[in-house]
């Protein structure tokens, strides 16, 4: 006969793929999973703006004259200016291209729908978070009076965390399409889509 510790009992059976919201065995409380539907709505419309930002110029960060739609180019402008600097400013530059400025508006679009719908939540984690790194990296906030206010900790992480906590935490469930999307067939039988 094993004894469970009280930590253990408490624990789901799985929260992998299942039948019906799997958030409710992770958040148990209504506050906790409406918290969570809030921060899925709030970092998904993060990624979402940025994109329709820079695709319409609508001149918050980028002005009208220098939008995707205008010609502009979202990446390349970012990669081969002055705000990228540090060790791997040289690596930055070569990868600012036509090609970067396509990827990265598929991925803050991508990213932007799949958080606020609350699918695909595990696939947007990754990208994001790896995109946030990128971002932060680029702007090499080890050195005084750089772009960052704080050596370790800036916007590009927390927003990285956010993506982390919402796929961990099943966060798509409440307020969202996640219970109906890991129902899905597809999903069922590959996991990481969750």
């Amino acid at each position: 006969m094993t004894t469970q510790t009280n930590f253990e009992r408490r624990l789901p059976e799985s929260v992998e793929v299942q039948a019906g919201p799997v958030e409710t065995a992770v958040v148990t409380t209504r506050a906790g999973r409406r918290s969570l539907a809030a921060l899925r709505l709030a970092t998904g419309f993060v990624f979402l703006w940025a994109f329709l930002d820079k695709t319409f110029g609508l001149g918050f960060s980028t002005p009208a004259e220098r939008a995707w739609v205008a010609g502009g180019t979202p990446s390349q402008g970012f990669l081969l200016s002055d705000g990228v600097v540090g060790p791997l400013k040289g690596f930055f530059t070569a990868i600012a291209s036509p090609a970067s400025d396509i990827l990265f508006q598929l991925a803050m679009l991508g990213i932007g729908m799949a958080v606020m719908l609350g699918i695909g939540l595990r696939v947007s984690a990754v990208v994001g978070t790896f995109l946030m790194v990128m971002m932060y990296l680029a702007e090499w906030p080890f050195i005084a009076n750089g772009a960052s206010t704080n050596p370790l900790v800036d916007y590009h992480i927390i927003y990285a965390l956010s993506l982390i906590v919402i796929a961990v935490l099943h966060g798509g469930d409440t307020w969202g399409l996640g219970t109906q999307w890991k129902d899905l067939p597809v999903v069922r039988r590959l996991p990481w889509l969750v």
